[in-house]
Parts: structure tokens; sequence; C-alpha cells
């Protein structure tokens, strides 16, 4: 049996990636995530770990929240339902790990390129990275402002 904690982050995203696809069509976190973790080993009895199962749980609980910081990044004239269902669903993993893990925000947009490139194409890689990459200098703009709106 693999230990969970060996597994590398890089392979859980793209377990946690392939659960949120599933969600997309009905089913429930614990066996979307069981489905992605255990599709291509023998001994399918393992402990999930845990920031496969944060991250995926933590999309789906602010779906919703997610979406509308997403599209505050579109074009005019696009919405999030206008998005592929992978572009949305690497773009909300992107935005998640973002805002609420530990993750460096340049690793994280990293990896949701190379996802991208793994279920998409390089016109979606590219897309993901312009709007992640916005979305993480406008995030620091906002806190700069904030932090200097204090000094008067």
């Amino acid at each position: 049996m693999t230990s969970p904690l060996l597994e590398s982050r890089r392979q859980l995203r793209k377990c946690a990636f392939q659960a949120l696809m599933s969600l997309e069509f009905g089913t429930d976190v614990e066996t979307a995530c069981r489905f992605a973790y255990t599709h291509d080993r023998e001994d399918t009895d393992v402990q999930l770990p845990a920031f496969l199962t944060e991250l995926v749980s933590g999309v789906q609980a602010k779906k919703e929240e997610l979406d509308k910081q997403i599209t505050q990044h579109l074009k005019a004239g696009w919405t999030i339902e206008r998005l592929t269902l992978v572009e949305r669903n690497l773009l909300r993993l992107g935005v998640f790990e973002i805002t609420s893990f530990d993750t460096p925000q340049l690793v994280a947009v990293n990896e949701a390129i190379e996802l991208a490139k793994v279920f998409s194409d390089q016109k979606s890689a590219r897309f993901i990275n312009g709007l992640l990459s916005q979305f993480v200098t406008d995030r620091k703009s906002t806190r700069l402002n904030s932090s200097h709106s204090g000094e008067s």
C-alpha cells in the first residue's frame, strides 16, 4: 500500500481535478475522491490523502464564491457558464488553492496550467495562465492598497 504521505501534490491535484469533474455529473465528494485516487491502483482499500479531500471538499463548499471571483476576471461579455467544464474546474481549483491553502501562488498557477496541458490544450493553458495571473496580481494590489489605507 502506498503511503498517502508519499503521494506528490501534483498527482493529488490531478486526482482532485478528476474528482471535481465527476462531481459535475452527480456523485458525492467521498465517492468522487475515492474513484479518482484508486482507479489505476490494484489496492483500492486505502486511506484518502487529506490534501486531496480538502481540495475537493473545499472547492465544492466554496463553488459559488469561487465562480464569482473567476467571473470578475473574465472579459466583458463572458460568463462562467461559457467556459468549458475543464477550464471552469481548473480555475476553481487554482483560485481555491491560491486563496485557501499555504501553496505559493505561483506554484498554484503553474499546477493549474500543467493540468490544462494534460486535460485540454495550449489555448486553454494560456487562458488559465492569464486569468489566474491576473487574479494573483489583483489580490496583491488589493492587499497593498488596504495596508496603505490604514496609514494616514
